[in-house]
């Protein structure tokens, strides 16, 4: 594909007059809405504006590319801007932005845009073509630049894949030669620029490289066995899991994929030199740290949960909000069909809802132990589950079982290589699974069994007061981070009360939606009634936020907390803390995990439930527009 393809002359904005974030993405659709390539710029923003909430597309170097893929496009089109002056776009490094690629890519073009913006990101590591294309005086200029630099890179690459084979055979006695792996989760630019950093640092050095990229569309130049047995080392920048077993025995240096982009001479050196620890693939561990690249226990820890909680959200939200919705059939009676099908796969003993604390605690012992602490996790869980141990008896299944494998593949390090197949056919499945489910039934299943049963105790026979108390430090949690670390904490909490026996009927879950409804609710009524405290681009984008609060999305307010987290969280938090402290004086519950406004209905006091919500936003919302400056007064 060529960039040029969908980056129309037409389009470009090569004098871009914007000054922030929010207006430079107004201006460039602004372009895409004047060419008939967008058929709703209010959609369409709305989408760019979700992708900037997970992460800023401001890669760094003075390139942003964002980006979205949604109905509201008509034809794939990436939109070239151009500041002079240069732009805040909150990048990842901190720098002002100067060229932008906007990417408009329509709902059925399957990867269209992660193609493209892999395509972008091999070009835009070139330093000196990067100053070419901000002195280009024309959009015809601009074109040829980027015709001229693909069929360059095609050349090479074409190239570089021909002599290949020769490649391996003529280096097979050569000291230099080093191979490297890049991926990242979502920012995909960052994996074919480290990619590029370390080729072309490698040819500077006169060292021979191989780079295997983990991108959108899987992985591509596949390392093969000779390649890495003959590397002198193994560089590895990456923030996701990748492919590990196979460097078995090998120096491996583990990085970050910025450090690819940043420090590809350093990686570089260091992997000729031996400056990396020694993999062991059963080991679950290297034998040694790496000067700087230490994770702290509380970090691993972490990291280890959030892996369980990503992947039992699916269950919680589809399960959780079809679950609610069968208690509306259920009052025309339990013999009623749609109920009892809804139920059956939604919750009950064969539902989503069912397997939430065995997914949680699987994904867990993965984190861990990688594949083969799966099955024992999962089954801890299930054990967890089944004995009333609860989300906490899950916690401990998953870190149990993955440490178990852990412990495992280190008595097994010594058996001969000649079992090494039996290992995970066979020896972890039945180890892991019998110590797991063992220290489970015996000892944990129980101690979490009295836990939880006297927490669920102590929850249904709070008083006013100290329930009232919960739901302000809940509500107040969820506006701290706006779905950080202490947002998820207080959602986790919820979410175990809500799966408890004895619990289900939602009233912390009533808290912690209320308490992460009104930070955007609250932005948005401030951009409405203190105009003069707001940039235009701000008021446009606290209308999109009446919609995200409504749906209980309140990562809707991270773009202005970022701007003034001062008076924005600490006004949301106030609002939010209210929220929740009303939702629990009124006893409101809500049985569902997710669905915000959506789900009102279905909990026992609808009216006062939005009460709680109306209320904790206007308190929040007068605090923030009395608090900020008037625009002309901002410093």
């Amino acid at each position: 594909m060529r960039i040029t393809d969908l980056m129309i002359e037409r389009t470009m904005v090569l004098d871009m007059q914007a000054t922030t974030k929010e207006g430079a993405i107004d201006e460039l659709i602004a372009s895409l809405e004047r060419n008939g390539r967008i058929n709703d710029p209010k959609l369409f923003k709305e989408m760019i504006l979700k992708r900037e909430a997970q992460s800023s597309t401001g890669i760094g170097d003075g390139i942003a590319m964002p980006h979205a893929k949604t109905k509201a496009v008509n034809e794939a089109t990436v939109v070239f801007g151009r500041s002079k002056q240069g732009i805040d776009y909150q990048a990842l490094d901190g720098q002002p932005s100067y060229l932008f690629f906007m990417i408009a890519a329509p709902e059925g073009a399957a990867d269209v845009h992660l193609q493209t913006l892999a395509a972008l990101s091999r070009l835009l590591i070139d330093h000196d073509f990067v100053e070419q294309v901000k002195q280009a005086e024309s959009a015809a200029e601009v074109g040829k630049l980027f015709d001229d630099k693909q069929a360059e890179h095609d050349a090479d690459e074409a190239k570089e894949e021909a002599q290949h084979p020769v490649q391996a055979q003529s280096d097979s006695s050569s000291e230099k030669f080093v191979v490297a792996v890049t991926a990242c989760p979502t920012g995909i630019a960052h994996t074919y620029m480290a990619e590029d950093a370390l080729k072309k640092k490698a040819k500077e050095m006169g060292v021979a490289i191989r780079v295997e990229t983990n991108g959108s569309e899987g992985a591509k130049h596949v390392l093969t066995k000779d390649e890495i047995e003959r590397a002198a080392g193994v560089i590895v920048a990456a923030d996701k899991k990748v492919e590990m077993a196979r460097f078995d025995g090998k120096k491996v240096l583990q990085t970050p994929v910025s450090d690819g982009i940043r420090k590809p001479e350093e990686l570089i050196n260091k992997a000729l030199n031996g400056q990396a620890p020694v993999f062991h693939a059963e080991g679950g561990a290297a034998e040694e740290e790496a000067e700087g690249t230490k994770t702290s226990v509380w970090g691993k820890i972490y990291k280890d949960l959030m892996n369980g909680i990503s992947h039992m959200l699916p269950f919680v939200v589809g399960g959780g909000i079809l679950l609610a919705v069968s208690f509306l059939f259920e009052r025309l009676g339990k013999d009623n069909t749609i109920f009892q099908m809804l139920s059956a796969i939604a919750g009950g003993d064969t539902g989503a809802f069912h397997f939430l604390i065995a997914i949680l605690a699987g994904y867990i012992a993965m984190s861990i132990g990688d594949r083969p602490a799966l099955m024992p996790g999962v089954v801890g869980g299930f054990l967890a589950a089944s004995s009333n141990a609860g989300f906490l008896g899950g916690l401990a299944a998953g870190f149990l079982a993955g440490w178990v494998i852990i412990l495992l593949k280190n008595i097994f390090k010594g058996l001969p290589r000649t079992l090494d197949g039996l290992k995970p056919i066979l020896l972890y499945p039945v180890f892991g699974l019998l110590i797991t489910g063992s220290l489970m039934y015996y000892i944990f299943d129980p101690i979490f069994k009295f836990i939880n049963t006297g927490l669920i105790g102590a929850l249904n026979h709070l008083g006013t007061g100290n329930a009232v108390l919960l739901g302000v430090v809940l509500g107040g949690m969820m506006a701290v981070d706006m779905g950080g670390p202490v947002n998820k904490a207080a959602y986790t909490f919820a979410i175990g009360v809500f799966t408890s026996s004895g619990n289900s009927n939602g009233l912390m879950m009533a808290a912690v939606m209320a308490g992460g409804m009104v930070p955007p609710l609250a932005i948005a009524l401030a951009t409405s009634l203190f105009k003069n405290k707001f940039t235009e681009d701000e008021r446009k984008a606290g209308i999109t936020n009446y919609v995200l609060g409504l749906s209980f999305i309140t990562e809707g307010a991270i773009p202005f907390a970022a701007s003034d987290p001062l008076r924005v969280i600490g006004s949301s938090v106030i609002g939010a803390a209210i929220a929740g402290g009303l939702t629990q004086l009124w006893g409101i519950n809500i049985p569902a995990p997710h669905g915000g406004i959506f789900v009102v209905l279905l909990g026992n006091h609808a009216i006062l439930f939005l009460v709680s919500i109306i209320v904790g936003t206007i308190i929040s919302g007068l605090i923030l527009g009395l608090w900020k400056k008037p625009v002309d007064a901002k410093k």
